[in-house]
């Protein structure tokens, strides 16, 4: 069974996004190092060397500026291939809305919108 490991939350002002999460509810909220995007990775679980969480149950994510009137919070489901899930997702009806793309030397990342037009991500580990 594939599960949500990763959410990702858009916001008009990151800034002010960023200090509600951390005031609200204690998130560490860190600026990622990637030179072609504004991403922000919402630590709220603590990590290991590989930043994935040691906590049974937990997910972190991230927040990014908001690409369009509409963007909402999107879940993240890791995939044993991601060729494989999209495949599944167009035969049940849904739509690719993010093409295949290599999220650094991490994993793959791309989104689906299922039947209903709710946006899924979908990601694959880097296979090392």
């Amino acid at each position: 069974m594939d599960s949500v490991v990763h959410f990702e939350i858009p916001a008009d002002d990151v800034v002010r996004a960023n200090n509600f999460y951390k005031n609200v509810f204690g998130w560490n909220i860190e600026k990622a190092p990637m030179p072609d995007m504004e991403y922000y990775m919402a630590f709220t679980a603590t990590v290991d060397a590989r930043g994935k969480t040691n906590q049974p149950g937990a997910i972190n994510g991230g927040m990014m500026p908001r690409n369009f009137p509409g963007e909402y919070p999107v879940l993240v489901i890791n995939v044993a291939s991601i060729e494989d899930a999209i495949a599944k997702a167009e035969k049940e009806g849904g739509t690719v809305v993010m093409p295949i793309m290599l999220v650094g030397d991490f994993g793959r990342y791309a989104r689906v919108n299922d039947t209903e037009g709710n946006t899924i991500g979908i990601w694959e580990d880097v296979k090392k």
